[in-house]
């Protein structure tokens, strides 16, 4: 079918102090989170002016992908929607079907598998159709791209860069990414755990590209649920108590931009963490709008269109190896909704 537009995906988040509860109670309806949970997420935010960098990083985004777009010749008009704030997803939709647009292509600020990070995304389009009723756009997901090159260099270079902060000596490399439950990890479908796999595997790829010598760990951050729901461990700061190298970098490769979970929890808390210790400490960047990154989404989007240059199943372009590179997208039993408590 054709393709008449280009959608980006995204999470959302606060653009003032009068935002943050309500974007909050978006973002954990339906979870039991504690009241005091937010409240101190909220004094994140606040710290911040109630402001979430995510949002200006996604405008920077689209901004580099249309002028991406027309050094490629890829003629699509952009359109931005969100799970839990304004662009809000069906008022997208909304703007699309009026603005005549029947068949679009999504990406998703996520690289990887999941419930939250994939799955959750198809159930918003869902949704979001639904709500807009006759005339809804059809918009099909870009596929998962944690181990496109466009994705792996700018992070190679950017722990490269981090490393050369620290100074010479012994460092340990700190892959990062949002934890989840356990519950949620452990019934992602019959192929497996593959948000943990597929973060493995981009962690292997950066460390063997940028610091082939040096020792690195898969460490979580960012939980968000009650203390009683185990989630994926160690956590960043309690496993920077146990290293015994006197230099860290930590590589946030579970995100695409430096968003507040980010500048956050890593920038602040981590760093604090690491001072404490008397851990030497830097932080490696994200992709953000590195042009490897924005040329990478712009062939996702050429590969998808009919007339696109679509790459033989075994010719395309991934660093993984193995069954991991061939799942592109969410399948019919991959990363099911998750259990609730209560």
């Amino acid at each position: 079918m054709p393709v008449d537009a280009f959608l980006l995906l995204s999470f959302g988040g606060p653009e003032g102090p009068d935002d943050v509860m309500p974007f909050l109670r978006n973002v954990t309806a339906g979870r039991g989170v504690p009241e005091e949970r937010l409240l101190e997420v909220a004094r994140h935010y606040q710290h911040f002016g109630g402001v979430s960098p995510i949002n200006e990083q996604n405008r920077a985004l689209l901004r580099a992908v249309e002028a991406d777009f027309r050094d490629q010749g890829v003629d699509l008009p952009l359109y931005w929607g969100n799970r839990n704030w304004q662009p809000m997803l069906a008022d997208t939709l909304a703007q699309m079907r009026d603005d005549g647009v029947q068949h679009a292509v999504a990406l998703a600020t996520s690289a990887y598998a999941g419930y939250s990070s994939c799955r959750q995304y198809l159930e918003d389009i869902a949704a979001a159709r639904a709500k807009v009723g006759p005339g809804a756009p059809e918009v099909a997901k870009l596929p998962h791209f944690y181990d496109r090159p466009g994705f792996i260099e700018p992070q190679v270079d950017a722990v490269r860069a981090a490393l050369a902060k620290v100074g010479p000596g012994p460092a340990r490399i700190l892959f990062t990414a949002h934890s989840i439950p356990l519950s949620m990890a452990r019934t992602a479908g019959p192929e497996g755990n593959l948000y943990e796999e597929q973060l493995r595997e981009v962690a292997r790829l950066v460390a063997e590209r940028a610091a082939p010598d040096l020792a690195w760990d898969l460490v979580w951050q960012s939980r968000s649920g009650p203390p009683q729901v185990p989630w994926l461990e160690p956590d960043v700061n309690d496993h920077l108590r146990t290293l015994s190298e006197k230099a860290v970098v930590v590589s946030p490769i579970g995100f695409v931009s430096d968003h507040l979970e980010v500048v956050w929890d890593l920038d602040n808390e981590a760093a604090a963490t690491s001072a404490e210790l008397g851990l030497a400490y830097a932080r490696a960047a994200t992709p953000g709008t590195d042009p490897r990154f924005v040329r990478m989404i712009t062939d996702l989007v050429r590969e998808a269109m009919p007339a696109g240059r679509t790459p033989p199943s075994d010719t395309r372009p991934t660093l993984g190896l193995g069954r991991l590179s061939a799942i592109q997208t969410c399948g019919a039993g991959c990363c099911p909704v998750p259990a609730r408590r209560g």
